[in-house]
Formats: C-alpha cells, sequence, structure tokens
C-alpha cells in the first residue's frame, strides 16, 4: 500500500501522520507533503517531534516537501488533514487520474468532524497525536493489515 499525507505545510500534521502509519504498518510505502511551499526542505517542527518521539515514533528524518500532480500518479491513496487541503490536492488532480482522496478523519470515529486541527496554531500537540493515531489504526484496519502498537 502507497500512501501520501497532506497538510498544509508539511512540518506537523502529515509528517505525525507518516511516522505513526510506517511505524504501525511498516511494510507500506508512505510519504507526506504539504500543499504550500514555504517548509520545503525543513525537517518537521520541533514540538511535534517531541511529542511524537515521546510515544516512540522518530519522524527527525522527514523533510518538508510540496505536493504535486505526480503524487497522484505514486500513490494508492492520498490522505488530507482537513477540506482545505483536499481542494487544494483536488485542483491538482490530473485529467484520467482516480487515485481516491480522502479525509483522515473518514478513517476515524463517528463524531471525529472533518478536521485534524493543527497544532502549529492550535499548541495542542497530544491531542493531534491522539486523533492521528486514531484514524491510522482506522486506516490501517480498513486496508486489511492489523495495526501494531508501537
Amino acid at each position: 500500500m502507497r500512501v501520501l499525507f497532506v497538510c498544509l505545510g508539511n512540518i506537523c500534521r502529515s509528517p505525525a501522520a507518516e511516522g505513526v502509519v510506517r511505524t504501525r504498518a511498516p511494510d507500506w510505502d508512505t510519504d507526506s507533503a504539504g500543499t504550500g511551499n514555504w517548509h520545503v526542505g525543513e525537517t518537521p517542527y520541533p514540538p511535534m517531534q517531541k511529542a511524537a518521539l515521546a510515544r516512540g515514533i522518530d519522524i527527525s528524518d522527514l523533510r518538508a516537501r510540496q505536493f504535486r500532480p505526480g503524487d497522484f500518479d505514486r500513490f494508492d491513496l492520498i490522505v488530507v488533514m482537513d477540506r482545505e487541503n483536499l481542494e487544494a490536492v483536488e485542483r491538482q488532480r490530473p485529467m484520467g487520474r482516480t487515485t481516491p482522496v480522502k479525509l483522515f478523519t473518514d478513517f476515524g470515529p463517528e463524531g471525529a468532524g472533518d478536521i485534524v486541527p493543527d497544532p502549529y496554531y492550535t499548541r495542542d500537540f497530544e491531542g493531534c497525536l491522539n486523533l492521528i493515531e486514531t484514524c491510522a489504526d482506522g486506516l490501517i484496519l480498513s486496508y486489511g493489515t492489523s495495526p501494531r502498537q508501537s
């Protein structure tokens, strides 16, 4: 399974989601990207790295990159953190490409809403990671692999 996680800047939510899924489903090919270009080449935001590492998830090796239309060819599924990013990704969809684009919260519990709140602004890194882990487990279960606890 090849999955791309997308948020706005690719320094908090999407690298955290990539880290959680690659830890729990190591046979999957994962990546993350941002719809914006402000942080290209940067490591994940230090407070997010710290919060993830406290849960045994090391994302320090990741580097921000911008989403590109070719990602529709490289991945089986594109998972976005909110509707704004869903719309930004869909605007770049090449004609004829059918790769599904889904909200990450589609894999969470009923009532999870349609957004993974951005801790860059909310400062709630723990709450964000709690939701990411829950949605990651749902995603992994949806595609036939049992989640592995880290």
